[in-house]
Order: structure tokens, then C-alpha cells, then sequence
């Protein structure tokens, strides 16, 4: 049954038992007591190597040779796999572009790129061997600098531009006009579980692999086109990733598709599992941007016209970077109308690791981009800073279409920021901060609230669309099997909630089965927030169709009206008998009704022209805001977030718990990226940032004491959504951005708030207290 989105949701599921509830992760009590099981966790075959790859040493270089007798001599090695053992394309990429290579040929373009593996009896061995092995360069000039990029033309694509009305006439004729630039870093995913694949060959040279990914659909088609083969003798199966965060939608097909190499090639099984140092070197990173910006502003702060250039890092590859580029693009406006605007966007290459999807696709960075115009246009006309971003707003008594002309018709943010301005006190704890600020000569504080506004959805129609499997065994247990996968967001509880709640049955009947692709094809990547939307909607049609015969089945078994027919917590009335849910199963069953369903989701409303950029990129909105105070030492930079308030709209969530924790966990990955995890490349492109004790994510004391989130519970999505619920991976993350804020604020203590901070992402104590000795400096020379 497929079905484009039509009536198939319900309007109103107050009456629901199974959904809206506050229920555990489906694996909680695995995850904690270690006895869920990952892909290095599985049952060794018997007969396994290991696989482990040789890295460029060289940022950007011709590959003149490879010299690899001392690694082929080494202890337990079984094979040595180059370019030349590739029987079909040598290209792992998902972009069509052909530019990331499985192992390089003739150049290398950053330091970590894959040249060869070593195939070995033990990992210990063939990561040893690995070692030995080495290459012969003719080393080149690399670009490592979005400028650098820029100047030189070294683009993926040509610029990317966006316009609405005439921004360069009403720059001329605003009253006050400010240019400026910010940049903010890349960041590490940091998964708990590296890049993992194992591959385990078949007959006829067919070939499954367990792998970490959140495309398993994507790694089956690419692995079949490396391999030479048709989809069909490549299975993919995914149970669960320790994290992935975006870092495996992509990037774990080159790992698969080294194992598949290599088992293939021996005829026996093999796993590809990455050292942390090797996993950080080698894989792609959030994107670094930076934002030059032309605002001219009227007296009460009103945006009159803007311009933007926008750099993106994307690494050597393209990988997904124009799609986020893109959606950056998108999010430049922030939860602001922009009447006259420019936006032009750069994909930038350089000789560094590509770069890849991060939780938020571009969107965090775009916000930093935005709010750092309203933090200045706030410090140029001596406004508070929320009632500028207040008169700029989204709102209902102004134009709600965006620079992309799509219609805003669900705005709620102005309700948002009211409720948590007074539920925050936030005007009484700014008058308290300023205060503080006052007496305290080298401790400032700083608070900020931030409204959001995230789209959500792939901009790219085709990929909109979503399969599910359902299966009632004769007992009245239920498999549930989907595309999407389970990386620790809760993704499978929620789908089993949506198929426990139509047949009204307890979830522990439900279990949910691995992602594998010759259950459901042509999956979709669990990404882009729309993990629930699609896979739970597809569930959602299947359980219908088979739910839908049993009623047909049991009205003219017992010879009644279907209305008569009522499913009711794991019993079914029919007329004035009920029946449990497993005999009503059993007894059609016997008389011959097949038990057994597909459903398929799609959702075509996704409509972009290519050329201008205009239409619909995205399915709704997400809306929120966050208020973070904190703390800075102005004498060492180093900074310490005090409290956070935030309030947020899922529309009518299915798991609130889960939300919840999604949320919590998003907005201290932002912070992450926002105050301690640098990315530091040497001039000579080597990554100096790889390895925990060089690279710092945020631990349980980095969290404040007092974190107090709530959900919207007044919200419910206006589009047509799996019981009018709401996305909730990436929008938390964004709302991190009032951490970034707040530090700003703070750091503008030092001159008395007389002047907007110099400050770029992340904030590190070292970045703070270059902006502290900037405002210093700024302020002696204009004591008034």
C-alpha cells in the first residue's frame, strides 16, 4: 500500500495508549549494562582477517609509487589490496562526482587519504604491517584556507546565490549600515563506536556486510558498483551504531567497501575497524565556515537590507557539501524576515579531510552567521539585544514568506519567546548580570536568548520517501522491519509505539529487527531529522493493510458490520464477543488471510527550482528558543555555562522522554562545538586534533547544574506527520547557539558592554581572551 501523505494520519490521537507516552529507549538496559551488541561486539566467524588501510603523509602530492614489500613480508599478512584490486569503480562517493577514491591513484589530497589496506590474521598485525608501508611523492601546494579557496578558484561548483527584492540600493539607502565577518570551526563527530565493517563472503561472490551506517541502502548499491556487481549480491545489515551524528551516512561506505574488498578477494571473512587516531585523521568533519556580512539597519534596529558571503571548507570531495552549503544558504535568515537580501555561497576545496554531515547540515552555522548581525546592529543603536531580535522576527503582522519564497503558516515563535522570557526571568537576571558585571573586575557574566526556527526535511525530493515490513506470526507476536536505523536516538521505540498503538497491543509483542536491505530496499538515510517522520508513517500503512484484513476477516467470519470491530488494549471486540488479539490472529491464520504487509511512504511536496533556489525545501518547521548565562575569567578566557532554560516545540511527541533526551543531548553537543572542540591543522595539513588528548567534547561537568527544558505542549504540526509530532535530532543542537552568545555577551563586559566583541567559534579560552584584550584595547583608545 503506498499512499502520498494523504488521510492517513489522525487529527486528533488524544485518546491514544501506546503513543505520547514517556517510555524508555527500546536498548537502555543493553546500553548501560553492555550487553547490546555493535558490530566489533558480534561473534567472530570463523577464518576472520582484519583489514587496516595506509594513509597519505602528504597534504596534497602526486603518487609516484607505493612501496610495499616490507608489509607484504610482515607477520600474518594474508593480502595487500591497491587501486589495481578494484574489479569495478574505484569511488565510494555518494554524489556522483567520483572524487572519493577507495584507495588513491595517481595524487593524494589531504594527510590521512586511504592508498592501500593490509589484510592480516589479527588486527594487531594488519595494523603493524600498515605501518610499513610507503609512498613516493611529488608534493604540490595545498589549500587549506576557505580565503586561500576563494581566491585561487578553488571551487566544487560555481557560487550558489539567493536574492529577494534589492539589497545593494537599500544598503545605499539605509541610516546606519555595519560590515563584518565571523567564522566558526569544524567539529569531530566523536562516536562512541569508530568506523566498523564486517563482510562476510557468499557464494556465487556475493557478499553480506554488517556495518555502521546510517545509509545501509547507499553502502549496498555503492559496494555492488566497487565490487562490479548488481545490488542484489551486496545485503547490508545494520542492528545499531554507537553514534554517528551524520559522520555515518556517508563515510562508512568506503569502510564496507574495504572489508568487501578484501573478503572477496580472499574468500574469507573480513573486518575493517578503525583506531580512534586513524578514525579522526582519515574521516570528514562538520564544515568550517565564515560569514561576510553588509547589514544596513534603521534607528530602532530593522533590518532594511543584507548581503552575505558565505565560505564552507568542504575538504578534497565533495561528498554532501553542496547540500549543505545549500541549506546554510537556506538558514542564513535565522527566525528573521529579511525584506532586501543577498546570499551568495562558496564551496570551498582544500587539501583536508572532506567535509561531511554533522547534526544540523550547515544550519548551526548559518544561525551563528545571522545572530552575530543582530548582536551588532543591538551594540550599534544601544539596543537591548531581544528587543531587536523581537522587531525582526517572524511574526503575524508582518510578511511571513521567506528569502526562498516559501510561506511560514504555522509560525509560533513569537508565543515561544514570550513564554520563556517570563518563565526564564530573563529581564530581571539581565538587570542581575549587569550588576554583577559592574562590581566584579575580572569575573563577567553574560545571558542571551535565542529564538529558532529549522526546517526539516531532504531538500531533495527522491529522497523523501521511506519502506516498512510487517509481519503478524500465528502466536500474535509482530516483527516490525524498516529502513531506518537505530544509532541511539530512540528511532525504534518510536516506530514500535506507532504500529503497538494501531493494533492496540503491548510493545513487548513487538520486536523490531535489523535494517537490512533485502527486507526493505532502496532505503533512504536515517538523517535530516526524518527519521520517525518517514519510517514511522511507512510502519504506519503496513500495520494499517494488515489491520484492515483482519477487520474484513472477523466481519464476515462472524458476520458483522467492520464498525462493529474494535481493537482495544490487546483484545478485539467483534459485536458482543471479544476476543484477544492473538486468537483473532491464530483463527485467520487458519482460514487462509495473509498476514503479512508492505507500506511505503512518500512525500512529494518538496519543490526547489535548481537555478534561483525559490520553493519548498523542506517539509515544516521547528521552532524553540534557549536563554544560557555564563560566566567568563577575563584574565585567563576561560568560561563555565551557569544555567540554561530552554523551551521547545516537537509538535505532539510521541516519547517525550526520548525527546527530551535528544534535546539535552543536542544542545551540549553544540555547546561542544561552540566553546572547546577546536579542529587545528599545521601548515604542513596534518591534523593535530586527533586523539581525546588533543581534542576536548564536553563531559558531565560541563553541563550546568541547573538545565531546565520543557516542551511545547500547546504545539501540534499543521502538516500532515505521524500523529502531528515533530522532528527532534538536529533543532536542539542549533539552539546551542545562545551559549555562543552569552560568552559574547559576557566578553562585552570588559568594556562595558560599549562595543560587540571580535569573537569567532569556537570560544576557546584562548579566542576569549583575545577578544577581552581587542575590547581592552578598544576601549582605551575610545574612553567615552
Amino acid at each position: 500500500m503506498s499512499s502520498d501523505l494523504g488521510e492517513i494520519f489522525p487529527s486528533d490521537a488524544s485518546e491514544t495508549t501506546r503513543v505520547r507516552q514517556c517510555l524508555a529507549h527500546d536498548s537502555a538496559a543493553k546500553h548501560v549494562s553492555g550487553e547490546a551488541v555493535y558490530v566489533d561486539d558480534m561473534l567472530e566467524p570463523a577464518g576472520l582477517l582484519h583489514a587496516q588501510i595506509g594513509m597519505s603523509t602528504k597534504a596534497h602530492a602526486g603518487l609516484v609509487g607505493l612501496a610495499l614489500d616490507a608489509a607484504r613480508s610482515a607477520p600474518g599478512v594474508r593480502a595487500i589490496l591497491t587501486a589495481a584490486d578494484i574489479p569495478g569503480q574505484n569511488d565510494f562517493g555518494h554524489a556522483g562526482r567520483e572524487d572519493d577514491r577507495v584507495f588513491a591513484e595517481d595524487v593524494v589530497e589531504y594527510v590521512g587519504q586511504s592508498m592501500f589496506c593490509v589484510v592480516a590474521d589479527t588486527y594487531e598485525n594488519a595494523r603493524k604491517a600498515a605501518r610499513l608501508g610507503t609512498a613516493r611523492y611529488e608534493e604540490r601546494t595545498p589549500i587549506l584556507h576557505i580565503d586561500d579557496a576563494i581566491d585561487k578558484g578553488s571551487l566544487l561548483c560555481p557560487p550558489h546565490r539567493i536574492e529577494r527584492g534589492d539589497a545593494a540600493s537599500a544598503l545605499e539607502r539605509a541610516p546606519n549600515r555595519i560590515c563584518g565577518r565571523v567564522s566558526c570551526g569544524g567539529q569531530e563527530h566523536f562516536y562512541l563506536e569508530p568506523q566498523v565493517s564486517m563482510a562476510v563472503p557468499e557464494e556465487d561472490g556475493d557478499v553480506h556486510i554488517y556495518c555502521a551506517t546510517q545509509d545501509p541502502s547507499a553502502v549496498q548499491h555503492i559496494v555492488a558498483r566497487i565490487l562490479g556487481k548488481p545490488a542484489n549480491g551486496v545485503t547490508v545489515e545494520v542492528r545499531r551504531m554507537g553514534g554517528a551524528f551524520g559522520g555515518k551516512e556517508t563515510l562508512a561506505t568506503h569502510y564496507a567497501a574495504v572489508a568487501a574488498l578484501a573478503a572477496v578477494k580472499t574468500g574469507r571473512p573480513v573486518k575493517c575497524r578503525l583506531d580512534r587516531d586513524d578514525d579522526m585523521n582519515m574521516t570528514g568533519k562538520r564544515h568550517a565556515f565564515q560569514f561576510d556580512y553588509d547589514v544596513g539597519f534603521d534607528d530602532d534596529g530593522r533590518i532594511l537590507g543584507i548581503t552575505f558571503q558565505v565560505g564552507a571548507q568542504c575538504g578534497y570531495s565533495e561528498d554532501q557539501s553542496i547540500a549543505i552549503l545549500d541549506r546554510a544558504i537556506y538558514h542564513c535568515d535565522g527566525a528573521y524576515y529579511l525584506p532586501n537580501v543577498t546570499i551568495t555561497g562558496y564551496a570551498c576545496k582544500t587539501n583536508t579531510c572532506t567535509g561531511c554531515a554533522f547534526r544540523g547540515f550547515g544550519s548551526p552555522q548559518a544561525l551563528l552567521g545571522i545572530e552575530r548581525v543582530l548582536d551588532e546592529i543591538a551594540f550599534a543603536c544601544r539596543l537591548e539585544p531581544l528587543d531587536v531580535r523581537r522587531t525582526n522576527l517572524y511574526g503575524v503582522e508582518k510578511n511571513n514568506i521567506t528569502h526562498y519564497d516559501w510561506s511560514i503558516r504555522d509560525n509560533i515563535l513569537p508565543r515561544i519567546v514570550d513564554e520563556i522570557e517570563q518563565s526564564s526571568d530573563y529581564a530581571e537576571r539581565r538587570k542581575a548580570v549587569r550588576i554583577y558585571n559592574a562590581s566584579s573586575p575580572f569575573i563577567k557574566r553574560g545571558i542571551a536568548l535565542l529564538p529558532l526556527k529549522y526546517g526539516v526535511g531532504f531538500t531533495a525530493k527522491f529522497l523523501n520517501q521511506a519502506g516498512a515490513l510487517v509481519h503478524i506470526y500465528q502466536d500474535g507476536s509482530i516483527h516490525l522491519n524498516h529502513g531506518g536505523t537505530e544509532m541511539g536516538q530512540g528511532l525504534y521505540i518510536k516506530v514500535a509505539q506507532v504500529v503497538a498503538e494501531e493494533f492496540q497491543v503491548d510493545l513487548d509483542t513487538i520486536k523490531v529487527s535489523s535494517a537490512v536491505t533485502d527486507k526493505v530496499p532502496n532505503t533512504t538515510a536515517t538523517a535530516a531529522s526524518s527519521g520517525t517522520d518517514m519510517n514511522g508513517a511507512a510502519a504506519q500503512i503496513a500495520a494499517r493493510v494488515l489491520k484492515e484484513r483482519l477487520i474484513e476477516f472477523a466481519a464476515q467470519h462472524y458476520k458483522i458490520a467492520p464498525e462493529q470491530i474494535v481493537f482495544k488494549d490487546g483484545k478485539v471486540r467483534v459485536g458482543n464477543q471479544v476476543l484477544s488479539f492473538t486468537e483473532l490472529v491464530h483463527d485467520a491464520y487458519m482460514n487462509l488471510v495473509q498476514l503479512s504487509a508492505t507500506g511505503f511512504y512518500k512525500n512529494s511536496r518538496i519543490e526547489v527550482d535548481p537555478e534561483t533556489m525559490k520553493g519548498r525545501p523542506y517539509h515544516y518547521n521547528v521552532y524553540g528558543s534557549a536563554v544560557v548565562e555564563v560566566a567568563v575569567d577575563t584574565l585567563t578566557g576561560e568560561s563555565k555555562v551557569l544555567r540554561i532554560d530552554i523551551l521547545h516545540d516537537v509538535g505532539r511527541s510521541i516519547n517525550p522522554a526520548v525527546d527530551l533526551g535528544q534535546l539535552e543531548g543536542g544542545f551540549v553537543q553544540g555547546m561542544g562545538w561552540l566553546t572547546s572542540e577546536e579542529l587545528w591543522w599545521d601548515a604542513d595539513g596534518a591534523l593535530r586534533t586527533h586523539a581525546p588528548s588533543t581534542y576536548k567534547i564536553p563531559v558531565a561537568r560541563d553541563r550546568p547544574e541547573d538545565f531546565r527544558m520543557s516542551l511545547v505542549d500547546w504545539s501540534h504540526n499543521l502538516e500532515d506527520t505521524i500523529y502531528r509530532s515533530k522532528a527532534i535530532g538536529e533543532p536542539p543542537f542549533n539552539l546551542a547557539v545562545s551559549t555562543f552568545l552569552a560568552i559574547t555577551d559576557a566578553v562585552a563586559g570588559v568594556a562595558n558592554h560599549r562595543f560587540c566583541p571580535s569573537l569567532d567559534a569556537p570560544a576557546t579560552p584562548e579566542r576569549i581572551l583575545a577578544a577581552c584584550n581587542d575590547l581592552r584595547a578598544r576601549s582605551d583608545q575610545s574612553p567615552d
